[in-house]
């Protein structure tokens, strides 16, 4: 019924407005003069409409109305949904909704009122805009804005802590009291969380252990405010416990037992002990400690923090012989555990733990590590330094021997004995190297005589002390210069020395000249260097343009040692701005180091033993004659059998044409060989006579020719032979090799040493003794 005169007085509004507004301009024209016009206007109130009316349709939502008096007026409305939704009676101006409206879609429409004639579409008013407003009615229940909500709060919270917040929405009017107001209420796990008014989910108790349940499902109610009807709606929330640190690491066993070698080194691994905790691995901060034992200089015991696992390692060497068995108590705690939520009643965890060292055979131990000793250099006397020491660690002691097994720098510089001596097989020169380090091995000499594989090691350090035996020398600078026309004082150059020994702590190096007779003078600057400079000036190029200066240096050690070192000074032209413009070129000194000495001996005595070679080649090919005569045959024989012949011979006829024997017989040293008949006659040296030479010559081939013919075994062919004579005017008589060799002829042939060069083959020929062997 209320709703009902609510809507009877929204649609005779406008009908009352109007006719008062009519009743009030007849007023105001009865008192007006008739001339004047009256003024017109849209005349409505605000429109409304309640939304989802369930009568028919049309439902009527108000009246437009202008003042404007003229039978042929017409009303229309324009808009995005006029004459769709709303439509408008042209002459009454009644509007009306052709649709059910839904205000949870759209609130208000603004559509505009225009009044025209219908005669020919003229506005009789100009356009005005006008709202119709839909009324709200709860009829959308409250909905979630997601169906699954997460949250999370940290085990054994206190009551009332947050947890996460739900949130639903309600699509009626939030205007309007109690259409859009939500209220929430916990459906489902309400005995460990509640929510209030606004989604805020708090808990309800204070022992929520995630280590008995890590995870809640709850489910929240939303629905409209008390008093008003409307549907609800559902949703689910997961709440996770977060871990905090609130128990305490537990041994999952009782006691542990390991063996481990007594030779496991220092932080190796012994064993491993496990505990359990509930917590998560980012609270688990287990620590170990011992309980009963006097073990805590010996181990150790860390935590691995990822596993959580206690590593047990040796703090020090074990060693069998002393002690086969350690046994111990050890505790695990966490001392991050937050102790407000400690479980009181808990027991210590507590283990025990019993270790078994095991024998082995280890190598020799050294007594003093590392072995540090001091030597004079150059000391001949010193050759023992001392000894190192090493014994057997095990129940046998065994004997030790000692092997040198490194050095530095390499070198036979430092010996080790088997027993252990170290022992100086020369002098050390600390120059070539201040300190010598070797590596002595010690090895366990086994029952059988063999060494153990197994060895140990210890460092030996010999520091050599230095002693005065170098004299300090020169730095040599470049090319020291002067000016012919240098003034008296003027510095020449700046020299200083160096030394192979150690500076001496009692100054520094003394300079001076070996000889004052020169046109130079040395000044010492007391800090190791010295000036070099004119003494009287204005040199003399054409007398001297270089002058060495003999520079004598000092290390003022103990003893004091010197040397003299020469200083070239070149003397040059310069301008007169004191340039130099022209000096003679010289060679630079060069040092000579004792390993290029060496190197320069090593090659001369080389090119002394080939030049011995050479000479013992050259005598020996001129090894001494045999003795022709020795063979058996005359000289003749022996000359005949020597044919030289330019033919290219006749085959296997050469073979026979030539006794071969006879010079092999020659190459058997103290063989004779037998008496064999010559195939040629031996040519004998015509005699002495008044026949001229020509007529001797003549003589000699008609003998040859004559033998030539008459011999059967010859080539079918004349070879012309090398005769043996060659006439009787030279005083030389024959010069044939083959010939002089058997001659008789007692003249001696030194007078060919001074024909020259030419003759000295002939000379060392001829000059030989009778008894002499032959050269091939």
């Amino acid at each position: 019924m209320k709703k009902l005169i609510l809507l009877l007085s929204l649609f005779l509004a406008p009908a009352i407005a109007y006719k008062e507004s009519q009743k009030t301009k007849q007023n105001f024209s009865s008192n007006n003069t008739s001339h004047k016009r009256l003024k017109r206007d849209w005349i409505w109130n605000q429109m409304h409409i309640k939304e989802e009316i369930d009568t028919p349709l049309p439902h009527h939502v108000g009246k437009i109305t202008s003042s404007v008096r003229n039978n042929n007026a017409k009303y229309i409305i324009e808009g995005e949904y006029a004459n769709t939704i709303f439509k408008v009676e042209e002459t009454s101006g009644d509007v009306y909704a052709f649709e059910r409206l839904d205000r949870e879609k759209k609130a208000e429409y603004e559509l505009t009122a225009l009044i025209i004639d219908r005669r020919n579409n003229r506005s009789l008013e100009p356009p005005s805009k006008f709202i119709i407003k839909v009324y709200d009615i709860n009829d959308n229940a409250p909905v979630f804005v997601q169906k699954v909500f997460n949250g999370s709060v940290p085990e054994m919270s206190p009551v009332g802590t947050s947890v996460t917040k739900v949130t639903a929405v309600d699509a009626d009017d939030p205007t309007v009291t109690g259409h859009a107001t939500v209220t929430y209420q916990v459906i489902k796990g309400d005995e460990y969380f509640t929510v209030d008014d606004s989604g805020v989910i708090f808990t309800t108790r204070a022992d929520l252990d995630r280590e008995n349940q890590s995870t809640y499902e709850i489910i929240v109610k939303a629905k409209d405010a008390p008093g008003f009807s409307g549907d609800s709606s559902t949703a689910t929330v997961i709440i996770t416990l977060t871990d905090i640190n609130d128990n305490f690491p537990v041994f999952k066993h009782q006691s542990f037992h390991f063996k481990v070698p007594e030779n496991v080194s220092v932080g190796g691994e012994v064993g491993r002990v496990k505990v359990e905790d509930i917590d998560e691995p980012q609270h688990r901060n287990t620590k170990y400690s011992f309980v009963r034992g006097d073990y805590r200089d010996t181990f150790e015991i860390v935590a691995n923090p990822y596993t959580n696992e206690g590593i047990i390692r040796p703090k020090k060497p074990l060693d069998f012989e002393k002690v086969a068995e350690y046994r111990f108590d050890i505790e695990a705690t966490d001392p991050t555990v937050d102790l407000r939520y400690f479980k009181s009643g808990g027991s210590r965890s507590i283990s025990t733990v019993t270790i078994e060292v095991t024998d082995v055979d280890e190598p020799p131990v050294f007594t003093k590590l590392p072995y540090e000793f001091k030597v004079r250099e150059n000391d001949p006397e010193k050759k023992t330094l001392g000894s190192v020491w090493a014994y057997d660690p095990d129940a046998a002691k065994r004997k030790i021997r000692f092997v040198r097994r490194k050095a530095s720098p390499n070198g036979d510089y430092i010996r080790v004995s088997d027993t252990g001596i170290i022992q100086l097989p020369k002098p050390l020169d600390r120059e070539f190297s201040s300190s010598y380090n070797i590596t002595v091995a010690a090895q366990e000499i086994l029952e059988d005589g063999r060494l153990s594989d197994r060895e140990s090691h210890a460092q030996v350090h010999v520091t050599v002390i230095d002693e005065n035996d170098n004299a300090p020398e020169l730095v040599y600078p470049e090319e020291p210069r002067v000016c012919e026309n240098a003034a008296p004082g003027k510095v020449i150059i700046r020299i200083s020395a160096t030394d192979k020994d150690e500076i001496s702590p009692r100054g520094f190096f003394k300079y001076s000249l070996a000889t004052e007779d020169s046109n130079f003078s040395l000044v010492e600057n007391h800090d190791n260097t010295a000036n070099i400079t004119v003494k009287y000036g204005q040199f003399n190029r054409e007398l001297a343009k270089i002058h060495y200066l003999p520079v004598i240096i000092s290390d003022n050690g103990d003893p004091e040692l010197s040397s003299t070192n020469t200083l070239v000074i070149s003397v040059c032209k310069c301008n007169e701005k004191g340039d130099f413009t022209f000096c003679e070129e010289r060679a630079k000194q060069v040092g000579v180091s004792i390993q290029a000495l060496v190197a320069i001996f090593v090659c001369i005595f080389t090119i002394i033993v080939l030049l011995a070679v050479i000479a013992l080649l050259i005598l020996l090919r001129k090894r001494h004659k045999k003795d022709l005569s020795g063979l058996g045959r005359n000289v003749a024989e022996i000359h005949e059998q020597l044919v030289t012949y330019d033919e290219e011979g006749g085959g296997e006829m050469d073979t026979t044409s030539y006794d071969v024997s006879v010079l092999n017989s020659v190459r058997k040293n103290g063989m004779k060989p037998e008496t064999v008949p010559s195939p040629y006659a031996q040519v004998q040296k015509p005699p002495a006579n008044p026949t001229s030479g020509a007529e001797k010559m003549e003589i000699m081939i008609e003998v040859k020719k004559d033998e030539a013919d008459n011999d059967r075994d010859l080539l079918p062919y004349d070879t012309l032979h090398i005769y043996g004579y060659e006439g009787a005017e030279s005083i030389a008589e024959s010069l044939s090799s083959l010939e002089s060799g058997s001659s008789d002829s007692d003249i001696d042939y030194d007078f060919l040493n001074d024909w020259g060069p030419r003759f000295k083959m002939l000379a060392e020929l001829y000059g030989s003794e009778p008894n002499e062997d032959f050269v091939y």
